[in-house]
C-alpha cells in the first residue's frame, strides 16, 4: 500500500514541479520577449511531463484503492513510454520514420485509454449502475482498437462507416464519462448494513493477506 501511495506522490510532485517550470518560462517569455527554439522545446518538455503526471495520477489513484492492478500499472507504463517517445520528437533525436510516429501515437492512445478507465473505475457504483462500467470498458476498448487500426493500416475507400462508428463510440465514451460521477453520487446512499458488509469484506481480505505474509515469514525462519 505504501508503494501505491508513493507512486501517486511522485506523479503529484512531478506535476507541481512541471507546472511551476512552465509558469516561470511563460512569465520569462512575456517579460523578456525571447521565445526561441530552445524555449519552445523546454516548454513542450514541461507540458509533456505535466500531461504524463496527470495520467499517472489517475492510474496511481486507482492502484491505491487495491481494486485493480494490471490496468493502472499498464497505464503508468504506457504514459512513461509515451512521454519518452514524445521527448525524443521534441528534442529532434528520433529517426524521423513513419513507424516511430505511429508507435508514439499508439502508445499515447493506450496511455489515455488506461488512464480514463482507471479514473472511471474509482467510482463506487450500486448494482443498478454497474452496466455503465461495462459500457465504458467495451466502448473505450473498441474505440482504441479502431483508432489503432486506422492509424496503422490507413484504410482507403468511399465508405465512411469506420468514421461513423468512431463518432458513435466517441459520443458513448463522453456520455459515460459524464454520467459516471453522477452514478457514483447516487450510489453513495447505500444502507448502513451494506457499508458494514463492505468494511467486513475488506477486513477479511486484509486479514488473509496478513496471514499469508505471516506464513511466508514463518517458513523463512
Amino acid at each position: 500500500m505504501d508503494d501505491h501511495v508513493n507512486i501517486r506522490r511522485v506523479f503529484l510532485y512531478t506535476l507541481i514541479a512541471s507546472v511551476a517550470v512552465s509558469a516561470v518560462i511563460g512569465i520569462g517569455v512575456l517579460v523578456f520577449g525571447n521565445f526561441g527554439n530552445f524555449s519552445v522545446r523546454i516548454m513542450m518538455t514541461t507540458l509533456t511531463i505535466t500531461a504524463t503526471s496527470i495520467l499517472g495520477l489517475a492510474c496511481g489513484a486507482y492502484l491505491e484503492t487495491g481494486r485493480g492492478r494490471w490496468l493502472p500499472l499498464a497505464g503508468i507504463i504506457f504514459a512513461l513510454l509515451a512521454a519518452a517517445l514524445t521527448l525524443l520528437i521534441v528534442w529532434d533525436v528520433y529517426d524521423d520514420s513513419e513507424v516511430f510516429l505511429k508507435t508514439t501515437g499508439s502508445v499515447t492512445l493506450l496511455a489515455l485509454s488506461c488512464s480514463l478507465l482507471s479514473l472511471l473505475s474509482l467510482a463506487r457504483l450500486d448494482h443498478r449502475f454497474a452496466w455503465s462500467r461495462i459500457v465504458a470498458f467495451v466502448s473505450v476498448t473498441l474505440l482504441s482498437g479502431i483508432l489503432l487500426y486506422v492509424m496503422w493500416f490507413e484504410p482507403e475507400g468511399d465508405s465512411d462507416l469506420v468514421f461513423r462508428v468512431i463518432g458513435v463510440l466517441s459520443i458513448v465514451v463522453a456520455s459515460v464519462t459524464i454520467i459516471t460521477p453522477i452514478f457514483h453520487k447516487l450510489s453513495s446512499g447505500e444502507t448502513d448494513v451494506e457499508k458494514i458488509d463492505a468494511e467486513i469484506a475488506a477486513l477479511h481480505k486484509r486479514i488473509a493477506e496478513l496471514e499469508s505474509k505471516r506464513d511466508s515469514l514463518a517458513d523463512i525462519t
